[in-house]
């Protein structure tokens, strides 16, 4: 497995990580799968505290209790909820992530957290308290750095030139090709992409057939059906998966693209994208001529 720097951080990890809010709802198959994934080169995991209530890390914590100096743990704050209440709220707040964090690190089973996410944001958000709070577990060693999970322009660059992100999440892949715009931004502050999404929600796997209402970011049934094919034309030596997932890696601003499993095969299909060998110049620019990039047309810095 092809390895990188998590952003400025200097922490090592798997080229292709683990998405873990996809996962089986039957806890044993969950961990299983987990468990697998680390026999396979993969070292990156990312959770929330948000998915199943807790529950979701609860699982990576049972999972990689065993191996847990070998592996990057990621979980995210910011989506308040109350225990078996349906829905959320949005709270930045560091009195509500002080208290998160502290039933997030009991949760997975560990005493510090490597990359601590702010899941979302908002121009609105206490922005110098929430730094200073990261900034705060860093010393302390709760954390060994922080990122945010975001698609707001705005957002992003108050935190690129206003803290010591190392990371930003965002939603990138062959279908969606806004974050492009803003990659040199971000390189240039040492900052690491982590794409998520690689596989669009399954529709650049070649697994699901559209239905003719379906549509994904403007595109249509007949776009997406047409996704999968291109990818099997330009790379016949893979899967469309797994183009797919080497196409969100292939950019130098990107760390780690963070695909999710629910099956065995799915995932050991996803791992092996990490140890293949990568899409070459020739691949990616007949991939973008084919789908071209969008941009962002909300929350755009003025």
């Amino acid at each position: 497995m092809r390895t990188a720097a998590l952003g400025r951080s200097g922490i090592q990890i798997s080229e292709v990580g683990l998405g873990c809010m996809t996962l089986p709802a039957d806890r044993a198959e969950a961990v299983r799968i987990i468990r697998e994934a680390v026999d396979l080169g993969i070292t990156f995991f990312d959770t929330a505290d948000l998915y199943g209530q807790g529950m979701n890390e609860e699982v990576v914590g049972e999972a990689l209790a065993p191996v847990r100096q070998r592996v990057v743990i990621a979980t995210k704050v910011g989506n308040r909820f109350e225990p078996g209440k349906p829905g959320w709220t949005w709270d930045p707040s560091p009195a509500y992530i002080e208290r998160a964090i502290e039933a997030s690190l009991r949760r997975l089973r560990t005493d510090y957290i490597d990359l601590y996410q702010l899941h979302g944001g908002t121009m609105e958000d206490p922005f110098d308290e929430i730094v200073a709070l990261m900034e705060r577990f860093v010393e302390k060693g709760i954390i060994r750095a922080y990122g945010i999970s975001s698609i707001r322009p705005n957002v992003i660059r108050r935190y690129l030139n206003g803290s010591n992100i190392a990371t930003i999440m965002m939603q990138y892949s062959l279908l969606d090709r806004r974050p492009e715009e803003w990659f040199p931004e971000i390189e240039a502050k040492g900052v690491g992409v982590i794409a998520r999404g690689p596989v669009a929600s399954g529709w650049l796997s070649g697994k699901k057939a559209p239905k003719p209402d379906d549509t994904y970011l403007g595109y249509g049934a007949a776009d997406l059906a047409r996704a999968p094919q291109i990818l099997r034309q330009i790379a016949p030596d893979r899967t469309p998966a797994q183009a797919a997932i080497q196409f969100s890696v292939a950019p130098s601003a990107v760390c780690c693209a963070v695909p999710g499993a629910s099956r065995m095969a799915q995932l050991g299909e996803n791992a092996e994208a990490g140890k293949l060998p990568p899409l070459t110049d020739a691949h990616m620019a007949r991939l973008r001529e084919a789908y071209p990039a969008n941009v962002y047309t909300d929350h755009r810095p003025t």
